[in-house]
């Protein structure tokens, strides 16, 4: 069970949303002032912090600064609640070193989200693979193959802007190491947009799930600018793996980080897919009742079954994204009335 432990001074706000952390299955640790909220969590070390910026005692802003200078909290994911929505503040917040933030007032499902979200990636932070721990492996592996390819340097390529390393479909050779520079991995649909997938800087690995599977390159790698990248060759590879457990777990552990961040990209994908469908359908029943009502707001009286189908989605799907559109004020709903109040933020979601 995660413990979450939440910093407000605002009595009702702390009480409700504890209940609602708790009924989510975290262990929750209540705090009403950054004084005492801070010896919590240099206490207790949660796993994630909710914390108000205004507060006595002790604001957001010297909660974050305390626990940054403890090597025992200092990588704690941090989530900001402010009322403040200046660009400034919201600045400040993140460069003392605060993951996310949320803008009061919120959900508790913009809570939750926002939980889920932040330890989901502090968890694929701790699974990824470090170089120089990996170095530290080999250094005491048999494969001296890769121990002079990546400390003594052979075998590294300057790859320009835009030059490909690899294409979907060719077999696979060789490991690669992001010296410097940024590469962007990527797949071409029928239409010829790209997606991309990942984007690997210093210190990445990439190329290594096709020689894990056996199987070629199902997507394609390019240079986003000048990078020297290191390779070494499938043979070494596989003797690494195959002589040393340890680095087979270790790359394991990181096509399972990749998995997780994959699917949460293609949930994004979907998300706004759903948004884009129902967004196109709200725009074209809106212009259809404008041009037959006299109100300069008009509503939409329509089902809920029969919007689903316009917008060719399942029915609960449509519920949650017209919630979503309301809370982001770009809609107002009366009962089965619905009225656009952002139609200009619609009509760019099509775009």
């Amino acid at each position: 069970m995660k413990t979450v432990l939440f910093i407000e001074d605002n009595e009702e706000i702390r009480e409700n949303m504890g209940e609602i952390l708790e009924l989510a299955n975290y262990k929750v640790l209540l705090a009403p002032d950054g004084k005492q909220g801070a010896a919590l969590a240099l206490a207790e070390k949660p796993d994630i912090i909710v914390c108000d910026i205004m507060m006595p005692e002790l604001d957001g802003y010297g909660v974050i600064h305390l626990l940054q200078k403890n090597e025992t909290t200092q990588n704690i994911p941090f989530i900001f609640l402010t009322a403040k929505t200046e660009r400034a503040e919201i600045r400040k917040g993140m460069e003392l070193g605060a993951d996310d933030y949320i803008t009061k007032p919120f959900s508790g499902t913009e809570l939750l989200n926002a939980i889920e979200g932040r330890l989901k990636k502090s968890e694929l932070r701790r699974s990824e693979i470090d170089f120089h721990e990996l170095n530290g492996i080999v250094r005491n592996s048999n494969s001296k193959n890769l121990q002079q390819v990546f400390e003594e340097g052979q075998d590294i390529q300057t790859y320009q802007k835009k030059q490909r390393i690899y294409s979907e479909g060719h077999r696979p050779f060789r490991l690669y190491y992001v010296g410097s520079g940024k590469v962007k991995i990527f797949k071409t649909n029928s239409d010829g947009k790209d997606l991309i997938t990942s984007i690997c800087q210093a210190g990445d690995f990439f190329g290594y799930t096709s020689l894990l599977e056996g199987k070629a390159y199902f997507e394609t790698a390019e240079a986003l600018e000048e990078s020297d990248i290191a390779s070494i060759t499938r043979e070494a590879f596989e003797e690494l793996m195959n002589n040393n457990p340890e680095v087979m777990r270790q790359f394991i552990r990181l096509l399972a980080g990749n998995v997780h961040e994959k699917e949460e990209q293609l949930l994004g994908i979907a998300y706004n897919s759903l948004r884009k469908k129902v967004a196109e359908a709200l725009t074209m029943l809106n212009k259809k009742y404008k041009s037959t009502e006299s109100s300069h707001e008009p509503a939409m009286h329509i089902s809920r079954e029969n919007l689903a189908a316009i917008a060719g989605t399942a029915k609960e799907s449509l519920i949650r994204t017209l919630g979503d559109f309301r809370d982001e004020g770009l809609i107002e709903i009366r009962g089965s009335d619905i009225i656009i109040l952002q139609e200009l933020k619609l009509e760019r979601m099509l775009n």
